[in-house]
């Protein structure tokens, strides 16, 4: 049970539920939050008649169509009581009026369908004990997971859905072969004590109800807006000259990304005004071959060298038409491109909507930050230059010195100093000398011994 602190905010349902201090739960809907939220686009036309066809959502991509037999009050984000298989459901309304006709030819639902009824709308009870449903649910599918794994199924539960009065639930689950879960439901049924209705659904369908993050960045179109799934097939990718890849063609569900479509249909029509280039083109300089197609910029690219994508060029597709034409009267032109055809490139700055300045505002401060340093740090070595050394001294000191005969004797100091150092050097070169002349000798003995006992 849920306190008054305590708030619920379910985006499977798109709407927000707390209990104020009468413990009375108060309920606002959430646009845009759940992804079968549907804009009435029809809502400002005058009602010519009364429609009393409503649809109405449940969870993730459970919705229906009720009819309104007791011509209720009925509007866009109210709670209801609907008629179940066995007992009665919570849902909300998400549309009425003239676009639930559209929406129902788009199901393509029969015209002699028997809709359900709509019951009322949902009291504080009816709202307490769905709410009581809803936080079951998650317990429950943690449980009947590990039920599943017990019993060595292969199937995986993904979600779990309780009907608005708590007697029912629906098991979303995926599996690639056939499962007989037939004593999975008698356990389930004995350990949580309701009705239950296994519901099988694909990769994709399992994609939208976990959600996640795609490689775009943004939230999975499944799990924020597609309701109804498009097929995808390699077509799509070959058309926009995508790397056929399947690691990056494949999505989260591991099938191919449904946003392959979205630009496909853009690029065929593009796509209709480029030549068929069936064979190479023709010219003083050669045989040029096709290599690729710039589609968004409207140019081919050719090279003279059949096996290998080497130096190439860019030719526009009317320039393709024409040397193509050419190739057929029998002539073949001085060049690919013509030079007067060339379209001049020039390197855009970058450019902002929001306002900002160019990303390369602070190039100029760090070079002129670097020219500093580097002045600074020939300015330390000039001045470690000119410093004198332990034996030298600097020309204006001799001139000065009052006492040339105590420095002459300083001078005779230092060299005698040095003279022990370059000492110990060539006595340590001569150790090492020696040591090199003892490994050579042992060497020699050593290869003297074995010939002695070979002969």
């Amino acid at each position: 049970m849920n306190t008054a602190e305590n708030k619920i905010i379910n985006c499977h349902r798109g709407y927000t539920v707390k209990q104020n201090a009468q413990k009375e739960y108060i309920y606002t809907p959430k646009d845009g939050c759940c992804k079968l939220q549907v804009f009435n686009w029809l809502s400002d036309l005058p009602a010519n008649r009364i429609y009393d066809l409503f649809e109405v959502r449940f969870k993730n991509t459970h919705k229906g169509f009720y009819r309104n037999v007791n011509s209720l009050p009925l509007g866009k984000g109210d709670i209801i009581a609907v008629e179940a298989a066995s007992g009665h459901d919570i849902g909300i309304v998400s549309c009425g009026g003239p676009l639930v006709e559209i929406q129902i030819r788009h199901s393509r639902i029969k015209p002699d369908y028997e809709f359900r009824k709509i019951y009322r709308k949902a009291k504080p009870a009816d709202i307490e004990k769905w709410q009581e449903a809803i936080a079951r649910e998650h317990g429950i599918m943690i449980r009947s997971r590990q039920i599943a794994a017990e019993l060595n199924l292969n199937m995986k539960i993904g979600d779990v859905e309780f009907q608005g009065d708590g007697t029912k639930a629906i098991f979303y689950y995926i599996a690639d072969e056939r499962v007989d879960f037939r004593e999975l439901i008698k356990i389930f049924a004995e350990e949580f004590h309701i009705r239950i209705e296994m519901r099988q659904i694909g990769a994709r369908q399992e994609a939208g109800l976990i959600g996640g993050i795609g490689v775009c960045g943004r939230e999975l179109c499944c799990a924020q807006w597609i309701s109804e799934f498009m097929s995808v097939n390699t077509n799509a990718a070959r058309v926009q000259e995508l790397s056929l890849n399947p690691q990056k063609l494949a999505g989260q569900c591991s099938k191919l990304k449904c946003c392959l479509n979205y630009e496909a249909a853009v690029y065929i029509d593009v796509q209709k005004g480029f030549p068929e280039v069936k064979n190479p083109l023709e010219t003083l300089e050669g045989t040029a071959y096709w290599q690729k197609t710039d589609v968004l910029k409207g140019l081919m690219w050719f090279s003279f060298d059949p096996h290998a994508p080497v130096n190439l060029t860019a030719m526009p597709v009317e320039r393709v038409k024409e040397v193509i034409e050419l190739n057929r009267q029998g002539k073949k032109p001085d060049n690919l491109v013509d030079e007067d055809s060339i379209p001049s490139i020039t390197a855009t700055d970058f450019i902002s909507s929001a306002g900002e300045d160019s990303i390369t505002r602070f190039d100029k401060g760090i070079k002129k930050h670097k020219q500093r340093h580097i002045k600074g740090y020939r300015r330390e070595n000039q001045q470690r230059d000119q410093r004198p050394r332990n034996n030298e001294t600097r020309p204006e000191e001799q001139h000065s010195s009052k006492e040339p005969q105590a420095v002459q004797a300083v001078q005779g100091q230092s060299q005698e100093r040095e003279q022990p150092q370059q000492h110990g050097r060539q006595h340590r070169r001569h150790h090492y000398h020696r040591r090199d002349n003892r490994g050579e000798n042992k060497h020699n003995n050593h290869n003297k011994g074995n010939n002695d006992a070979k002969a």
